[in-house]
């Protein structure tokens, strides 16, 4: 590795993506990680400043650009100025789920439900 560079899935980890660095490499070993719209499989590629990551997190699918090496796996914001966030906005919340229709209904309203 050079000076400059770090490994893939210690980046991953030390930006707080992934709770655990194994959970990371498993991530990279699966080919679901991708640095410069190229597919990898390897957690010891080696990265540096100027790289775009895409990954999927969860339902999302995050795209970083390196900015920085960190040193450590400190806290959140200090690995927040690690990246830059590429990620398109998650879609807009639906207003009108299961949830929408007023209060919960008392017991009279329930017995004047009509029977199904």
């Amino acid at each position: 590795m050079t000076e400059g560079s770090l490994r893939l899935d210690k980046w991953l980890w030390q930006a707080r993506f992934f709770k655990t660095r194994a959970l990371a490499a498993k991530l990279v070993a699966e080919g679901k990680v991708r640095v410069n719209a190229q597919r990898v499989t390897k957690p010891s590629r080696a990265i540096a400043p100027g790289d775009t990551l895409t990954f999927p997190q969860g339902r999302a699918v995050r795209v970083v650009r390196i900015v920085a090496l960190p040193v450590r796996r400190g806290p959140a914001r200090e690995a927040q100025a690690c990246y830059d966030d590429l990620s398109p906005p998650p879609p807009p919340s639906d207003p009108g789920g299961p949830k929408a229709g007023g209060p919960r209904p008392t017991k009279k309203d329930r017995r004047n439900l009509p029977d199904t």
